[in-house]
This record gives structure tokens, sequence and C-alpha cells, in this order.
């Protein structure tokens, strides 16, 4: 059976709306994605921030009526938001398929350094012997495929490799999904302290700590302002964005015990210089950049 796809690109404010008036009209699935490939900066806690140019797509299994069933959108619509034109709604039909298999197929086993595995939950991990670490990207906010995430997950390898994981305490500000976290706990640390503003960024580290039977005594999970004003941590690890690096410099440079380390990503390879000047300026002897695919990781670690 064919299926009937519904797709408009919106402005953020008119998702919400245009969302409702579709499942009313029977949407058995709504997706939101970007446009233009733009990253998402720091949202405000308890939010879901959307792209400057959205694509809401809306999916339906009764092919009948199209034509009606756009017409009342549009009168819905007007009723609605007065004065505003209905954002145009390109339809197409669409062979029938699995479409939750089809999604899952897109995520693969990725191998990061030497004996690191990221294995989507619905896979068997290639490697048993490795070290394997199961996500489900779901609700996540990070899953090892984009370069940043990569470049940290291969350090964190290397680190283990060397023994210099080993019994450590570690902080992952701007924790996400809890890839890095959870990763440095598979690969040797003690304990990991995961922050983040936004509550289900937390909720997904929680989930995903479940599925790789990380104790809830190994990884703690916090909103920033929550961490104890004196906690210091031997490895720092912040895979965030230029600016909210650069603007909590002090915060997250303050984090790094005396001979300890950070590692910091979500950096275009045109920021690099400013970030490393912002830690730097915090006492921090920084290494060079490590560039892929136009983005950077800086490493660094703090005398004492």
């Amino acid at each position: 059976m064919p299926w009937l796809q519904l797709k408009a690109r919106i402005a953020p404010e008119q998702a919400e709306l245009l969302e409702d008036l579709l499942l009313a009209e029977g949407a058995t699935a709504i997706t939101l994605q970007d446009a233009h490939d733009a990253p998402v900066f720091e949202p405000e806690r308890g939010t879901t921030p959307l792209w400057d140019e959205t694509v809401l797509t809306g999916l339906y299994d009764d092919l009948a009526g199209l034509a009606a069933m756009l017409e009342r959108l549009a009168a819905a619509w007007a009723e609605a938001m007065p004065g505003e034109p209905c954002p145009e709604i390109e339809h197409e039909l669409l062979d029938d398929r699995d479409w939750e298999r089809a999604w899952m197929e897109d995520f693969a086993p990725l191998r990061m350094g030497e004996r690191l595995w990221i294995v989507p939950s619905w896979h068997a991990a290639p490697d048993p012997a490795a070290v394997n670490l199961h996500l489900d990207p779901g609700l996540a906010f990070g899953t090892g495929t984009h370069p940043t995430t990569a470049l940290c997950l291969e350090w964190l390898d290397g680190l283990a490799m060397d023994g210099e994981l080993e019994g450590i305490e570690v902080l992952d500000v701007g924790c996400g999904s809890g890839i890095l976290a959870i990763a440095a706990l598979k690969l040797g640390a003690r304990r990991a302290t995961g922050t983040d503003i936004d509550p289900q960024a937390l909720s997904a580290s929680r989930d995903n700590a479940q599925r790789n039977a990380i104790p809830d005594t190994a990884l703690g999970l916090c909103y920033p302002e929550q961490l104890a004003t004196d906690a210091r941590f031997p490895l720092v690890l912040a895979n965030i964005l230029a600016g909210p690096l650069v603007e909590l410099a002090g915060e997250i440079a303050g984090r790094v015990a005396p001979g300890g380390r950070l590692a910091l990503s979500g950096i275009l390879e045109g920021q690099a210089e400013e970030v490393k000047a912002a830690y730097s300026g915090q006492g921090l002897i920084m290494d060079e950049p490590v560039v892929r695919e136009g983005w950077v990781r800086l490493t660094g670690r703090c005398a004492g």
C-alpha cells in the first residue's frame, strides 16, 4: 500500500500549529528536519529548539480526499492565523515500506580508535571482545556519526590504551546522549558526571547508561548549577559549540584538576584559534587543533 506524504518548509514559530493541524487530519507520523544542515545552539532548558527553516513532514495511510484535506488545512490555518499565509504544502505518494526498519538501517556499528565500538541497540556487536557501547539514537544528542563526537571518542580510546583513564573521574559538559561519559566509563574511568541544560539530554543519558549496564553509582547526571562549586576532575570533556565554549571558558577550565586533561569539540575549523585562546587565557596548556571534515578537537592540560 502506498503512503501519502505532505511536506512544508516552515519557520520555527509555525511548527506547533501546522503539526497540530496535520495530526488532526489523521497523520500517522510527523517529523521535523533541518532544511539547511545548520547547528542548533544551546537551547533554554526545557525547550525543543528548531532551525531557522524547518521541514515538517506528515505521513498518511489514507490516500482519499487529498484536495479536500488541503482545503481544510488552509481554512484552519486562516482561522488560527488571520492575515498570515499558510505555508505551501507539497504532496507525493511513496511506495510501501517498513519505515522504522529503513530508519534503523541508517545506523550501523562504528569503530572508534583501536578497540571501542559504538553499536546501535538493535545490532549485534561486530567484535564481542571489544569495548562495545550500545546506543539507541532515539532522542539522543550524539551518536558517534558526527566528526566532533568521533574525534572525542577516538581520543578517549587512545587515553585508555595508554592507561590514562583507569580509575579516574570524568566530567562531561553538555552530555547530550551521554555517549562520551559512558565511553569513558567503559574504557576504565571509575566515575563520570554528565551535565546538560536540557532535561531530554539527561533522560537520554540515563537510558543509554542502563542499556550499557552502567550502575547509578558510576554515572551522575545533573544540571550545571547542581555541580559542587569546588568540584574538580582529572578529565573534562565538552563537545558543545564554539560560542558556548568561549562563553563558559572560565567555568569549564576551572573544573579541570591540577595536572588534569581537557578535550573540547563542536568547533568549526575557523573558530579554533578563538577557542584555543580563550582556554590558554585560563592558564591551560593547549595542544594544536586536530581537524576532520572542517570540525576541530582541541585538547589541553592544566598545569600543576
